[in-house]
C-alpha cells in the first residue's frame, strides 16, 4: 500500500477510535481501562501517521 492510501486508512481508524472513546466516556459507567486502551491505540496510530508524513 502506498503512503497516501495508508495514511488515509490510519485517519479513518483514528476517527473511529475517537468516536468509540466518546461513546465509552459518555456511558453511565464508563470502563476506564477500555478507554485507556483505546487512547493508547489512537496515539499509536497518530504517531504512525506522523512518521509516515515526515518521510514524504
Amino acid at each position: 500500500m502506498t503512503s497516501a492510501p495508508r495514511i488515509e486508512s490510519l485517519r479513518v481508524k483514528h476517527a473511529r477510535l475517537e468516536a468509540e472513546i466518546d461513546r465509552e466516556v459518555h456511558r453511565p459507567h464508563p470502563d476506564d481501562t477500555h478507554v485507556t486502551e483505546l487512547k493508547r491505540e489512537k496515539l499509536r496510530i497518530k504517531d504512525q501517521m506522523a512518521r509516515m508524513a515526515a518521510r514524504h
